[in-house]
């Protein structure tokens, strides 16, 4: 067994949401920071909520972050039978006991509560009660025999010690009526048989750790380390609705970042290393550990996930990222690319990535490429095309056409020279080409569009707007 050896528990009720993405990519930098694994457990006991299209989602989402984990997925549901068998094992050491309450009886309970101010708990009504008492025909839950007095501590790796008083921690159901095991004591018999050794997760189960704590101890297992984060919350620091960017994985993936990018904004909320923003995949496997977790709640933040999407995609290699982009391009245009389109989209990236930000700009900016003629004029781009800039393109072609060896640094003498020879600044004859090429007035380095687009293409297109 792994020294290390630590679990994503998502419940399929939904997709893999932005909080859950960080919880993975804790747990995955850990265990191969410490050579460990890297588990995945599917929490699908509420049968009602958990959904195929669900399961589905997480998967394509951890894939789609390269966060692969170890082994085999499990899924909890199925083994339900191990786990109502350790409730059995507790009943039958005296740890665990039948409570026959009724549904109004819990009501009635909660209500007396509410009433004289008290947290609401189960008063231990069929704790010490013999079950010679239990009403005929009723199917009882089966309730844990909690300590009722002293303290229980959780040593925090994130939180530091954590203590709870045993007695505001109820006797809580292992077992419902039905037989069927609760998510407490589920997650403590999957964690065990696992071998889970660190249960990184987000702070809202903190309280569940002194429960599950109880638990262990009364079993007889070792307790795994406990590391509590933060959770995420919005730039103004409430707490992350869909309006900060409490979305699933897979629009993140829509909104055109790369997981990369997306893996080293999660990792920078809530872990530190120094003042480094910009991390790595292997920095970030050699440097992370817990002590560099915070206790205070990170904040999304779309801008700085922006800045850091367009450094990765200016880092990165053309052909992977023209690979990235493609879908994109090809939604737009409403057709698939051909092979040599593709290749055209390739050989494009390097002029067309250092202005983006995320793969839908750089899908953008890069249709003008793939249009059919005649193009569309964005309306700065007709006001280009006056009568003597048509005068200027029809004299381009004609300086064009005479380019013996169809490249960049050939292209740009002849356009030179050609503003040389009438007088004119460069831009007189740049910008109307621009507007003629793209469609627009703004693009890559006119020169580079040129050698991309062709001779006969660009010439082509030259030609619909002199003549027009």
């Amino acid at each position: 067994m792994a020294s290390v050896v630590t679990r994503f528990a998502p419940s399929p009720t939904g997709f893999l949401h932005i909080g859950g993405a960080r919880t993975a990519l804790f747990n995955w930098l850990f265990s191969k920071h410490h050579g460990g694994l890297f588990r995945l457990r599917i929490e699908d006991t509420d049968r009602a909520r958990s959904t195929d299209e669900a399961i589905a989602a997480i998967l394509d989402g951890l894939s789609w972050l390269g966060l692969h984990w170890d082994g085999e997925t499990v899924y909890q549901y199925a083994r339900r039978e191990r786990h109502a068998e350790v409730a059995r094992q507790l009943l039958a050491a005296g740890k665990a006991y039948p409570c026959y309450c009724s549904p109004e009886e819990l009501e009635e309970m909660r209500a007396r509560a509410r009433a004289e101010g008290r947290p609401i708990r189960y008063d231990g009504t069929w704790r010490d009660r013999d079950p010679a008492d239990a009403p005929k025909g009723v199917a009882p839950v089966i309730r844990f025999k909690s300590p009722n007095e002293g303290t229980i501590t959780i040593d925090d790796k994130v939180q530091g010690p954590v203590t709870f008083a045993n007695e505001q921690l109820d006797d809580m159901v292992l077992l419902r009526a039905d037989g069927t095991p609760t998510y407490m004591l589920s997650v403590v018999v999957d964690d065990q048989d696992m071998g889970v050794t660190h249960v990184i997760r987000g702070d809202d189960h903190l309280t569940n750790a002194g429960r599950q704590a109880q638990l262990i101890d009364a079993i007889g297992w070792q307790r795994p380390v406990y590391a509590h984060i933060p959770l995420i919350h919005g730039p103004d620091g409430a707490k992350l609705s869909k309006r900060h960017g409490a979305l699933g994985v897979d629009a993140y993936r829509d909104m055109g970042y790369l997981p990369e990018a997306l893996r080293n904004y999660l990792l920078r909320l809530g872990w530190g290393h120094g003042d480094d923003e910009i991390i790595s995949t292997e920095q970030a496997i050699e440097w992370f550990d817990l002590d560099g977790c915070g206790k205070a709640a990170a904040r999304f933040d779309f801008v700085k996930l922006e800045s850091l999407n367009g450094h990765y995609m200016r880092a990165a290699d053309d052909a992977a990222l023209a690979d990235h982009t493609l879908p994109f391009v090809e939604k737009k245009l409403g057709r698939a690319l051909q092979d040599t389109e593709k290749a055209l989209l390739a050989r494009a990236m390097a002029g067309l990535k250092p202005r983006a930000r995320t793969l839908v700009d750089l899908a953008e900016s890069a249709l003008f490429y793939f249009r059919a003629r005649p193009l569309p004029l964005s309306e700065k781009a007709a006001k280009l095309l006056d009568g003597e800039a048509r005068q200027t393109l029809r004299e381009a072609i004609a300086a064009l056409n005479a380019v013996e060896v169809w490249s960049e640094g050939e292209i740009e003498a002849r356009i030179k020279a050609l503003a040389e020879e009438h007088g004119l600044k460069l831009g007189k004859i740049a910008q109307p080409l621009r507007a003629a090429l793209t469609g627009s007035d703004a693009s890559p380095g006119i020169f580079e569009v040129l050698a991309l687009l062709g001779r006969e293409e660009s010439v082509a297109r030259i030609a619909d707007q002199a003549a027009a």
